[in-house]
C-alpha cells in the first residue's frame, strides 16, 4: 500500500479495518502466537476477552482465519450474556477450535475453573490492581510476566486504543514483540462511540432472541 494510503487510513473501530491491522501486522513481519512459549523477538499475541457475545467472536474469528491469522480467544463461564453449556456455547467452541484459534478462560477473580474446554491460559474480567499480574497456579496469567509489558501491550477496551491505533507500528514493525487485547463486538456492530455500539448489539441481540423465541415453539403474535 503507498504511504499516501496508509496516510488517509481511516482507524474505525469496524471489521474493514481490523483486516487491515492484520495485514499490516503481516506487512510488519510479526509471527502469530498463542500463550505458551515466552515472548521472542517478532511475536505477535493477539488475544479477545469475550465478554459479551458469542456471535461477534465467531464472526471475528472467521475474519481472522481468511487472513491466516491464529488468535486467543478467551471465554467466561460465568457470564450474563452467554451460557458456554448450551448449544450455542458448546458450537462456538467448537468452531473457534475448527478455525485453529486457542481457546482460555476469562475468569472473574478468584475464581480459576480450568477443564478440557480450555488452554491452561486465563485473562481476569475487569482486573484490579493487586492481583491483575499474580502467578495463578496451573495456568498462564496473560496480565503476567513474561507476557504483559506496559510498552508492548495495546488495548481497544471501551472502543479507545489509549496509545493510540497500532497499525502504523505494526506495519513498520516497531513492536520488538506485542501483545493485543481486541473485544469482538467493539469491531462487529456499527457506532462511532461505545454507547452507540452497544445499543447497536442489543439491537442484534433482540433479532436473535426472537429467532430463538420462534424456534422454541413461543407464539409471538
Amino acid at each position: 500500500m503507498a504511504m499516501g494510503a496508509r496516510s488517509a487510513m481511516s482507524c474505525s473501530f469496524d471489521l474493514a479495518h481490523y483486516a487491515e491491522i492484520l495485514e499490516a501486522a503481516k506487512a510488519g513481519r510479526y509471527r502469530w502466537t498463542t500463550f505458551g512459549e515466552p515472548p521472542s523477538r517478532g511475536d505477535l499475541f493477539l488475544r479477545h476477552d469475550i465478554d459479551l457475545s458469542l456471535d461477534a467472536a465467531l464472526r471475528m474469528a472467521e475474519v481472522e482465519a481468511e487472513h491466516g491469522v491464529v488468535t486467543t480467544y478467551l471465554l467466561m463461564t460465568e457470564s450474563v450474556f452467554y451460557n458456554l453449556a448450551s448449544h450455542e456455547g458448546v458450537a462456538a467452541i467448537d468452531r473457534l477450535r475448527e478455525l485453529g484459534h486457542a481457546v482460555g478462560l476469562h475468569a472473574v477473580h478468584p475464581n480459576v475453573e480450568l477443564d478440557e474446554r480450555f488452554d491452561p491460559v486465563v485473562s481476569w474480567h475487569n482486573p484490579k490492581a493487586e492481583y491483575m499480574s499474580a502467578t495463578i497456579p496451573g495456568a498462564i496469567n496473560v496480565y503476567a510476566e513474561p507476557y504483559f509489558d506496559r510498552a508492548t501491550y495495546r488495548s481497544d477496551s471501551n472502543q479507545n486504543w489509549r496509545s493510540g491505533c497500532p497499525h502504523e507500528e505494526l506495519r513498520g514493525g516497531g513492536f520488538p514483540w506485542l501483545q493485543i487485547l481486541v473485544h469482538p463486538e467493539i469491531w462487529v456492530y456499527e457506532g462511532s462511540t461505545m454507547g452507540l455500539t452497544m445499543r447497536a448489539m442489543l439491537n442484534a441481540e433482540k433479532a436473535r432472541r426472537l429467532e430463538q423465541l420462534a424456534a422454541d415453539g413461543i407464539d409471538l403474535e
